[in-house]
């Protein structure tokens, strides 16, 4: 036997499959990728010293190429022929949405990390799916607001037109009128669009205090690139609203000084964040950002429970998943919500002057702690039916 839990051990097939979906090769695979994959195997490694001792388990990964139909027939396959027991990562929210509903039809775990859209724990929640590291509303809960709060009371929004920009959009105005502010209107861009000229000038003839990026990795790039090009920023505040740290390093200090925005996860933040971080940069030559982070907490997480359960059985680790307390190198006051989201400390970061920095990714001025009951969307407000009102 593989496994060494006794006569009451119940794992399918002898093993414990988790299939890292996610984007490979195009704008989001810097983001989560091969990363991921990474973050999947040193979690695996984690729980094999302790927890999951004389488990046998077993990692595929594949690209969706940021399509749905794509995402959903992998996993499709993946559920029916390779018998995958949990899907990690799952990069592009319309993925997301596509493989969760296979997921709720077919029984099987959902860690969900790279996807941002809030409506995974609100109308398309499912019981054995979890949102992991943040979402649209925690980006704009930080962000958006702090912004608004400090004056900037008109915004306009740059979306990028799918699921994700959608709903990162509607949050953030949510928050710009929770504060005493007003949006004075918005353009929709395509996904992984290089030109952002004719988004950037429409944004710039608003007179908009504030444009908001509703959109991320490298068509935020591109615009902020764009932006500082027209000299965006000196009468208008830029906000980019879900960066991460491998933006910043690809876009670079000089660019990205000043840019304010929401993260659940920095290499930098304490000891077990930097012993972790160190462990990943030795296999993937770069930092950790908050996807990867995410990636690891939550795979760690499912096979504790597995091992806790006794078994793979999907509502049966769900149950454990919720029962059980998240402790790891990267989540902060973490704790899983009936609808399915992990709330824990999400921080509300600046990016630092080229002079401040005292080397490679040494690029976050930590400007506020946002308490985990205070970054997600309220309970009350989410539209899961799993939530009883």
């Amino acid at each position: 036997m593989a496994i060494s839990f006794g006569a009451q051990a119940q794992i399918s097939d002898g093993e414990v499959r988790i299939g890292v979906l996610t984007d490979m090769s195009g704008p989001y695979s810097v983001f989560g990728g091969k990363g991921s994959v990474v973050a999947t195997n040193l979690a695996i490694e984690d729980c094999l010293k302790a927890e999951c001792k004389g488990m046998k388990i077993k990692v595929l990964s594949a690209d969706h190429l940021n399509k749905a139909d794509i995402a959903a027939s992998k996993a499709r396959e993946w559920l029916d022929v390779e018998k995958v027991d949990a899907f990690a990562d799952l990069t592009n929210s319309a993925a997301a949405i596509s493989v969760q509903k296979l997921m709720r039809e077919k029984g099987a775990v959902g860690l969900f990390n790279g996807a941002a859209t809030s409506r995974l724990t609100n109308d398309e929640c499912a019981p054995n799916s979890f949102h992991w590291m943040f979402d649209t509303y925690s980006a704009s809960a930080g962000a958006a607001a702090a912004l608004t709060r400090a004056g900037g009371k008109s915004w306009y929004f740059i979306t990028v037109d799918y699921a994700f920009g959608q709903s990162l959009e509607k949050d953030a105005a949510e928050q710009v009128k929770a504060n005493s502010g007003n949006v004075v209107g918005a353009v929709k861009h395509p996904l992984n669009a290089s030109d952002f000229s004719s988004f950037l000038l429409q944004a710039q003839a608003s007179k908009a205090d504030v444009i908001g990026l509703a959109n991320s990795t490298q068509d935020a790039i591109n615009a902020i690139k764009g932006a500082r090009e027209f000299g965006l920023g000196k009468n208008q505040k830029l906000a980019a609203l879900l960066f991460n740290i491998t933006d910043v390093h690809a876009l670079g200090l000089p660019l990205a000084q000043g840019l304010i925005f929401s993260e659940g996860f920095y290499w930098n933040h304490d000891e077990q964040t930097k012993e972790f971080a160190g462990r990943f940069e030795k296999i993937h030559k770069a930092k950790p950002n908050s996807v990867h982070a995410g990636v690891y907490s939550s795979v760690l997480h499912y096979l504790k429970s597995v091992a806790a359960a006794k078994t793979d059985e999907a509502n049966a680790v769900s149950a454990k998943m919720r029962e059980l307390p998240i402790k790891d190198a990267v989540m902060r006051n973490a704790s899983i919500r009936p609808d399915g989201r992990v709330i824990h400390d999400m921080y509300l970061v600046e990016v630092k002057k080229p002079e401040e920095s005292k080397g490679a990714w040494d690029y976050y001025n930590l400007k506020a702690t946002i308490p985990a009951d205070k970054a997600f969307q309220p309970l009350a407000q989410s539209l899961c039916p799993l939530v009883k009102k």
